[in-house]
C-alpha cells in the first residue's frame, strides 16, 4: 500500500525548449505493486522455473498494468547457469535480483532510474566465477518490453547488457541494500556494468507503463518524442551504451552504497536535422542506513545528481523503515523526498516528470 501526496510541488515546469507543461499533483492512496511467485523444479532440481503474476494497480487501464512472465533455468554447475524467458537487464545493481531488499519501498533513486535498462525477454548464463565474484551476462529484444508487443519490436536482438560483481564477508550474492542483518566483519561489493542496445522509437515502453526505462534527455524530455529536438524532428532509432560502476559497505547494522552512471546516446536515424550527434550524460547515487534499533528501526537517506546536456536534476530523500516483526515480512516506511526537475516520473513511481519540490509517502509493504 502507498499514500503518496505531491500536493508541495510547482505547478508547472519548462523544458529546454521553452515549452511549459502543467505538472499533475496526485495525493491518493492506491494498493500499489502486487506479485505473486510460482517456482520450483521439472524432473530435475537443477532444471527450474519461475512464473509470476504482477500487478502495478497505480496503472489502471495502462499498457502492463498485469504481466504475466517467468522463466525456465537450467544450472550445469555453480559456474554456469542458463536461462530463457522474461529477466531483468543488469544494467546497475537493483536490477540483480535484490528487490524488493531496498532501503527505499519500490523506488530507486532518481539517477539510477534515469541510467538503466529494465525488464526484457531473452537469454542469459550467470553464475560464481570464484569464491565472491559473480556474473551475469544477457542477450534480449529491448531494453524494457513490459507493455511492448511483438509487433512494435525491430527485428536486430541486439540488446546486451552484463554485470560484474564482488563480494567479501557474506555481503550477499544479491547484494541486499542496508545491513538488516548486521554484519560483525566489514563486508564490501565491488563492481560494474555494460549495456548496449540498439533502440527504435516504435519498440519503447509507454511513458506510465511500470518498470519502463524510457531514453530521456536530462530535462525528462523523450528522445524519440515529436519535436523532441526542435521542430520538425523526430528520432527514429539511436543507439544507448551505459556503464555503471557500484560499491558498497556493510558494517554492524551501517551501511553505504555508491553507483555512477555514464550514457552515451548516438548513432540516429531521424527525420529533420539535430542539432547533436551525440548525448552523454553521467550521475551518481548515493545511499546511507544505519539501523538504530537491531532488526526493528533503520533511518536511511538517499541522495542522487545527474549532469546532463539538457539539466543538471538531483534529488535528496529520508526515511524510516520499521519492521514491525523484526523481520523483512512486514515494513512500515515513511519517506519524505525533495526533488530538484525531476528528468523521471510514472505513476507507479513517486514522482512526476518536471518534479520540483516536496513530496511525501507512507508505504506498507508485506513480503512472504
Amino acid at each position: 500500500m502507498r499514500y503518496l501526496n505531491q500536493g508541495a510541488l510547482d505547478d508547472t515546469y519548462t523544458n529546454h525548449l521553452g515549452q511549459t507543461s502543467i505538472i499533475d499533483k496526485r495525493n491518493d492512496l492506491q494498493f500499489q505493486k502486487a506479485v505473486v511467485y510460482f517456482k520450483g523444479w521439472l524432473v530435475d532440481p537443477k532444471f527450474r522455473y519461475l512464473l509470476y503474476v504482477w500487478s502495478a494497480n497505480a496503472n489502471q487501464g495502462q499498457g502492463a498494468q498485469v504481466v504475466v512472465a517467468g522463466n525456465l533455468q537450467y544450472e550445469i554447475n555453480r559456474h554456469f547457469d542458463i536461462g530463457a524467458g522474461i529477466g531483468s537487464l543488469p544494467t546497475s545493481r537493483s536490477l540483480i535480483g535484490n528487490w524488493p531488499f531496498w532501503l527505499r519501498q519500490d523506488a530507486r533513486p532518481m539517477a539510477e532510474e534515469f541510467f538503466r535498462g529494465s525488464f526484457t525477454t531473452g537469454i542469459w548464463a550467470q553464475g560464481e566465477i570464484t569464491k565472491g565474484i559473480y556474473y551475469k551476462t544477457m542477450l534480449g529484444n529491448n531494453l524494457s518490453q513490459l507493455g511492448v508487443d511483438a509487433g512494435q519490436l525491430d527485428n536486430g536482438f541486439n540488446t546486451f547488457s552484463t554485470s560484474v560483481w564482488w563480494t567479501t564477508n557474506d555481503f550477499g550474492r544479491v547484494a541486499n541494500f542496508g545491513d538488516f542483518e548486521r554484519h560483525e566483519k566489514l563486508a564490501t561489493l565491488l563492481g560494474g556494468a555494460y549495456t548496449t542496445s540498439k533502440e527504435s522509437r516504435q519498440s519503447q515502453a509507454g511513458t506510465e507503463d511500470p518498470e519502463n526505462s524510457q531514453i530521456r534527455l536530462s530535462d525528462g524530455t523523450g528522445v524519440f518524442a515529436l519535436n523532441a529536438f526542435g521542430n520538425g524532428t523526430q528520432v527514429l532509432s539511436a543507439k544507448y551504451q551505459m556503464t555503471s560502476f557500484n560499491g558498497g559497505l556493510k558494517y554492524k547494522g551501517l551501511s553505504l552504497d555508491l553507483e555512477y552512471y555514464i550514457r552515451w546516446v548516438n548513432d540516429f536515424e531521424s527525420t529533420g536535422t539535430l542539432p547533436v550527434s551525440e548525448l552523454f550524460d553521467n550521475g551518481y547515487a548515493i545511499q546511507a542506513s544505519g539501523m538504530l534499533i537491531n532488526k526493528t528501526l533503520q533511518m536511511y537517506s538517499t541522495y542522487s545528481y545527474i549532469d546532463g546536456e539538457y539539466g543538471k536534476p538531483w534529488e535528496v530523500t529520508c526515511g524510516l523503515n520499521w519492521y514491525i516483526l523484526k523481520s523483512r515480512v512486514l515494513r512500515i516506511n515513511p519517506e519524505v523526498l525533495y526533488v530538484e526537475n525531476s528528468p523521471v516520473g510514472y505513476l507507479s513511481y513517486p514522482t512526476v516528470v518536471g518534479a520540483k519540490g516536496l513530496i511525501g509517502m507512507l508505504n506498507l509493504e508485506l513480503f512472504f
